[in-house]
């Protein structure tokens, strides 16, 4: 975000749950606050769906763990649809030429899919 000043949708919630924003130009204290905090958001996730490989696999699990796991999904499915739409609005508009797309689509339409019933 450096170079322009632009409102980033924050980690977090805050008062009754509503979005926080950041204006600022991506190098300040808050900011870097704000990575670290989507950093350890991501790798909790990433930790909870190994946790949730073991207990799908288990066949002793019960169905008071099974509906722990699945609010703790919830809980990290909300953060990191959090963090990709954060991450999403700071990038920059694309440069497309409407010509070259409309000439892509009739190739990309026009092509049979592998494997595709017909």
């Amino acid at each position: 975000m450096t170079g322009h000043s632009a409102a980033r949708l924050l980690p977090w919630a805050g008062l009754e749950g509503k979005p926080c924003f950041l204006h600022s130009d991506g190098t300040g204290y808050l900011s870097r606050v704000a990575d670290n905090v989507e950093n350890v958001q991501l790798g909790m996730a990433g930790e909870l769906l190994d946790h949730v490989a073991e207990l799908l696999a288990d066949q002793k699990a019960t169905s008071a763990q099974l509906r722990f796991v699945l609010a703790r999904m919830g809980e990290a499915l909300t953060d990191v649809k959090r963090i990709a739409d954060s991450r999403g609005a700071r990038l920059p508009a694309p440069d497309i030429d409407p010509d070259v797309i409309d000439g892509q689509d009739d190739e990309i339409g026009s092509t049979p899919i592998a494997g595709a019933a017909g």
